[in-house]
């Protein structure tokens, strides 16, 4: 029998390959059932980071997780079993909301498009809430480069790591969509700066 102790130094890796391993459903069940269990708690806060609500946010981590167990034969192993995992949560919630969207948060800045300063795009920036943020970011992204942005500054995930989970094929990885992202931003604040100084 497998103890708390004996969970904590396998790694997820290892975990995966025993139960990809196990010549019978039980084995399999039990094992994969330990790997997803780390995940749980973060898969849910994923789904609740994009749909701000509670109860959709656990069947959404419900859901995750089973099709995570259905399909764990598909994981390649070209990133780890954890970026494999988000980009299942990722895929799923976006399914749900029917279309790329960005949670926000207002504790946390858009990494880069603010600068130092107090600039006109971080006062327009400031400004605008939650609904018009999304709007823009949705209006003037494509849906790759919404959600490189959203990795990258909502949920941390490292720059090399959002290269593998959307498999970007360029030469620089997601730091290029990433760039694409922050300068079509910038100019969308500015054409909304001029309409606004052009009305008043």
């Amino acid at each position: 029998m497998t103890n708390a102790r004996d969970d904590l130094d396998t790694s997820d890796e290892r975990l995966l390959e025993t139960a990809l391993a196990a010549r019978d459903d039980a084995t399999r069940q039990s094992v994969a059932s330990r790997l997803l269990g780390r995940y749980q708690r973060r898969v849910y806060l994923w789904c609740f980071r994009l749909v701000r609500d509670h109860e959709r946010a656990m069947d959404l981590a419900q859901d995750v997780l089973v099709s995570a167990w259905r399909n764990l034969d598909s994981f390649s192993g070209r990133a780890r079993f954890s970026s494999w995992l988000f980009a299942v949560a990722r895929n799923r919630c976006l399914s749900e909301l029917r279309r790329p969207l960005i949670a926000f948060d207002p504790e946390v800045e858009l990494e880069g498009l603010r600068d130092q300063g107090r600039g006109p795009e971080q006062e327009l920036l400031e400004k605008l809430d939650e609904e018009a943020l999304l709007a823009l970011i949705r209006d003037e992204l494509a849906p790759a480069e919404q959600e490189a942005l959203w990795l990258r500054c909502f949920e941390g995930v490292p720059v090399e790591s959002i290269t593998e989970i959307l498999d970007v094929r360029e030469a620089s990885g997601a730091r290029a969509v990433l760039q694409r992202a922050r300068r079509k931003l910038r100019a969308a604040l500015r054409r909304r700066r001029e309409r606004q100084m052009g009305e008043g």
